[in-house]
């Protein structure tokens, strides 16, 4: 089973539109579609990010603190002994690379592919939802 991680911005487009790439690839987290890897620091990054979304429409603190527990319970947690950083062009997404790279991942599923470019020498590739969920036969 592919084992990846999910940029933020796969998930706050998934908690924004339940039509897209992301919002599938979200809900087949747990049925052995994939695997994700995360860390203490990405997992505060999502919760920072996800909460700016409480009061802009039909989201509630319950509703990310829900989906923010599910993502605990079902993924690998990572922990990261050493860091590998400036990394990429954002230092902002080094961490999200360090995960990958610490937990051996395949790739980093993200909107940004070009901040993430330079992962190649880490045997990373970098794809959208969209191609993810092509890979793995779900579109």
């Amino acid at each position: 089973m592919l084992n990846v991680v999910l940029d933020t911005n796969v998930l706050y487009s998934a908690m924004r539109s339940q039509t897209g790439a992301s919002f599938k690839l979200l809900s087949l987290l747990g049925v052995d579609a994939y695997e994700i890897s995360i860390s203490v620091p990405l997992i505060v990054e999502y919760e920072d990010a996800l909460m700016r979304l409480v009061g802009s429409g039909r989201l509630r603190k319950i509703d990310i603190d829900a989906v923010l527990d599910f993502i605990c319970a079902q993924a690998h947690h990572q922990s990261i002994y050493f860091l590998w950083r400036p990394m990429l062009r954002d230092p902002k997404d080094d961490h999200v690379a360090e995960v990958a790279v610490a937990a051996g991942c395949s790739a980093i599923v993200t909107y940004n592919l070009k901040d993430f470019k330079s992962l190649e020498q880490f045997g990373l590739r970098v794809i959208t939802p969209a191609v993810f969920l092509k890979e793995i036969g779900e579109i």
